[in-house]
């Protein structure tokens, strides 16, 4: 009788230079080319490679490669965000290429703080990292940049809601995506909706109320300011806003969160008051955290790719460090895609009583 074999799962460590050359469709050189960070690389071919080792979960050696030097390598992240949930997705894009590239992370806190204690924060920043990823809000601080560009230190904005001319970005269209939220909510039958603006010294929010005043807009929808209330991207901002949405004497029949921790605040506040989601109100949110899915019901909301954004950005540091030519600076920008999420926060209105 012939023994059954075993099957045996090959560890992602042995994945070769030409089975990531074989998958993205290019010479095992050119793979080469891409890890080391060489710039003799057209960028759709350039982000097939990183593609594939993504899929592949490829780890170079280090020494064959000669990349020992990203041992050496401290890119740091500062964290200043007030969302946790969207934290963790930046977190786990960041710690996931960080394993595979051998660098060291830094997590630095910044407090709320104001222009000039962040320039004096990124000032002792720059003598522990040699680059920096910027989540919100410091994705838009000129005070910190300015530093960071005086120094010659590489930097990544990730979901600026606009092309940095000073620093690279990773980002969504916000703009496209309001506006298809809002689309979707119209098409359900909501004519009356409610908005959740993020944080006003950010472009991403400015663009995501500005997609939804562009749906509505095309629908012949006028909007009433009433439905239109200010927030910080924090869940205590969320409930504070739909508050005031709800105890108006016509309420939405729908609100739109500009971020899912707000999102989730709006369906704390609707429980309270006896409203059944989505029966009595449609609530959708935006970036697809772990937020959006520890309610109940869960969130509806726009897809935003933040772990992949993360390792992104942690690629673009790389190619810039190992370019190693100071006089030099060669920015990108990201614009990666995003998505509706459906899930069972929207119904169509409730009728007239």
């Amino acid at each position: 009788m012939e023994t059954p074999k075993k099957s045996v799962r090959r560890k992602s460590s042995s994945v070769t230079i030409d089975e990531v050359a074989k998958r993205a469709g290019v010479s095992p050189m050119t793979v080469s080319r891409v890890v080391n960070g060489q710039a003799r690389v057209r960028e759709d071919t350039r982000e097939r490679v990183l593609r594939a080792v993504r899929e592949l979960d490829y780890t170079p050696n280090l020494a064959a490669s000669s990349l020992a030097a990203a041992q050496q390598t401290r890119i740091a992240l500062i964290y200043t965000n007030p969302s946790g949930a969207y934290l963790r997705e930046l977190l786990v894009g960041v710690l996931r290429v960080a394993s595979r590239t051998a660098i060291q992370l830094v997590i630095d806190y910044w407090d709320d703080l104001d222009p000039a204690s962040e320039r004096k924060a990124a000032r002792a920043l720059i003598k522990r990292a040699d680059a920096v990823i910027l989540p919100p809000p410091l994705c838009e601080s000129r005070a910190a940049i300015s530093e960071f560009v005086r120094a010659g230190l590489p930097a990544v904005a990730i979901s600026s809601g606009r092309y940095n001319e000073d620093v690279s970005c990773v980002r969504i269209d916000d703009f496209r995506a309001g506006k298809e939220m809002a689309e979707y909510l119209i098409e359900n039958g909501h004519t009356r909706i409610g908005f959740i603006k993020g944080r006003p010294d950010l472009s991403a929010s400015i663009h995501r109320y500005d997609g939804f005043v562009a749906a509505l807009g095309e629908a012949g929808i006028a909007i009433d300011p009433a439905l239109v209330q200010p927030g910080e991207f924090t869940y205590r901002s969320g409930l504070k806003a739909t508050e005031k949405l709800l105890t108006q004497r016509h309420p939405p029949t729908a609100i739109i969160a500009s971020n899912d921790d707000m999102g989730a605040a709006v369906i704390s506040v609707a429980h309270r008051r006896g409203l059944d989601v989505p029966r009595d109100l449609s609530v959708v949110g935006f970036d697809d955290s772990s937020a959006a899915t520890t309610v109940w019901p869960a969130l509806t909301t726009i897809h935003q790719p933040i772990a992949s954004m993360a390792g992104t950005a942690v690629d673009v540091l790389l190619r810039a460090i190992r370019r190693n030519d100071p006089g030099t600076r060669v920015l990108a920008d990201h614009v990666v895609p995003h998505r509706l999420v459906v899930r069972d926060s929207v119904a169509s209105p409730p009728r007239r009583r």
